[in-house]
């Protein structure tokens, strides 16, 4: 099969399977992706053995980087949950805003808290505070929840050391230091967008107390300092893998190769800035903590075990994108998408969001998206960070009843379906559109 027409049809039909498997027969993602690979490259004409090691490089070649970082990152952010650095971050910033600007408090805490920490932990986390300021300020909890969740969201599915924009990284060969940069500089017009000024608007239409069925530790807002770790110091803890990566990527940028180009570049790698990192944050913390060698290896442990099926759906991306890659499917929408009149950029937001409607997970829609994209980009200009921030821009967008963020919301609020489209879906689709703005913007620049 060789038809550019039929190689196209074979990609829309395979795209269809995979939803098929994960909507209706309810098959895990990372089965439906390799089973949707394996069907790819037998129905492309490419022989078993070829398909078989499709497989493996795939899997072996995406997993050798995204495996370490995000089980590096998932140990850094398990320290900052336990020591109690969430707390700290939101308690902090509501505190020096004041409860008048405390939405742009719980945004600020969430964009911060979602870097090293997984939206839903966070948002379990720092919801008490959402609680605690509804119940003291008699006003609507999305006015504050809103803000909260933009900022969680953003982050999330903006800037490593998340899954996400990782996997999305590795599959189209994006510098993982422009990658924060950039999800960085598109995440705040859209955290703030989505947050503060889109909560504003909706706690007006939808007025929501604390739920009865919830109960909550409203002594959170009132913390004993001694009681949390320092406030820079977590602020510091979160910045140095993020200062170390960005290093590497201007060194590389503006020196000339040499003995201090490459120290940055080896100590701004993200296996060394994560292992620095984690080694901190196991010392600091752990000490704070008071916890004991044993205590913070079971920490660690935890945080992976946690992990395991996220980095496995990340590897069957790669699967899924090598088949592309060696049936030849991937050249020949690489070579349609040269002719054809679209930004790459929208491209792989009309990819992300689709499969973010149709199948509700937005790790599958950036996994679907990214294995796409990633053969067609070999002569495009387009800088491969905004391919990044455009799907997940797109993976974002248009949360609904298939999703389990959207329950997750619908659940700590008390809304009913209606309200929870009317603010959660509304708030992701704000931060995804905003968020494609910023790509295109941006590309305009680089």
């Amino acid at each position: 099969m060789s038809s550019p027409v039929m190689l196209a049809m074979l990609l829309v039909v395979s795209v269809a399977v995979l939803l098929i498997l994960v909507i209706k027969v309810k098959l895990h993602a990372f089965v439906a992706l390799l089973v949707v690979s394996i069907f790819m490259g037998l129905a492309s004409g490419m022989d078993v053995s070829k398909v078989m090691g499709s497989i493996e490089r795939g899997m072996g070649g995406t997993l050798g980087f995204i495996a370490t970082v995000v089980g590096l990152g998932a140990m850094f952010g398990k320290m900052l949950e336990v020591s109690g650095g969430a707390q700290r971050l939101a308690v902090t910033f509501i505190k020096s805003f004041g409860v008048e600007k405390a939405p742009w408090a719980m945004v600020t805490s969430g964009f911060l808290v979602s870097i090293p920490v997984f939206f839903d932990v966070g948002f379990i986390i720092l919801i008490p505070l959402v609680y605690a300021l509804t119940k003291q300020t008699k006003k609507s909890a999305l006015l504050y929840g809103i803000p909260l969740l933009a900022g969680l969201a953003v982050t999330h599915a903006f800037v490593p050391p998340t899954p996400g924009p990782i996997l999305v990284a590795s599959l189209v060969g994006a510098d993982l230091g422009k990658v924060i940069l950039i999800g960085i500089i598109a995440g705040i017009p859209a955290a703030i967008a989505a947050g503060p000024i889109f909560g504003k608007y909706i706690s007006k239409k939808i007025v929501v107390d604390v739920p009865d069925y919830m109960e909550y530790d409203d002594s959170i807002a009132q913390t004993d300092e001694k009681d949390l770790p320092p406030f820079l110091v977590i602020i510091g803890l979160i910045l140095v893998p993020i200062v170390l990566i960005l290093m590497n990527t201007a060194a590389s940028a503006f020196l000339e190769p040499g003995t201090v180009r490459t120290i940055l570049n080896f100590i701004g790698h993200p296996f060394f800035a994560l292992i620095f990192a984690c080694i901190l944050s196991f010392i600091i913390l752990g000490r704070f903590k008071g916890l004991s060698a044993q205590q913070v290896q079971d920490v660690a442990s935890a945080a992976i075990t946690s992990t395991g099926m996220i980095i496995l759906v990340t590897g069957a991306g790669g699967v899924f994108k090598q088949v592309l890659v060696d049936s030849g499917i991937g050249k020949i929408l690489a070579e349609a998408l040269a002719t054809y009149p679209m930004s790459p950029i929208i491209l792989a937001f009309i990819l992300a969001v689709t499969v973010r409607i149709a199948a509700g997970s937005a790790t599958v829609a950036m996994t679907t998206a990214g294995a796409i994209i990633a053969p067609m980009l070999t002569n495009v200009s387009t800088d491969p960070s905004l391919i990044v921030v455009a799907i997940a821009s797109g993976s974002t967008a248009f949360s609904h009843v298939n999703d389990s963020g959207f329950w997750l919301v619908n659940r700590y609020f008390g809304l009913s379906e209606k309200d929870t489209l009317r603010s959660w879906t509304v708030m992701e689709t704000i931060i995804g559109f905003v968020g494609l703005a910023m790509a295109l913007i941006l590309n305009l620049f680089m």
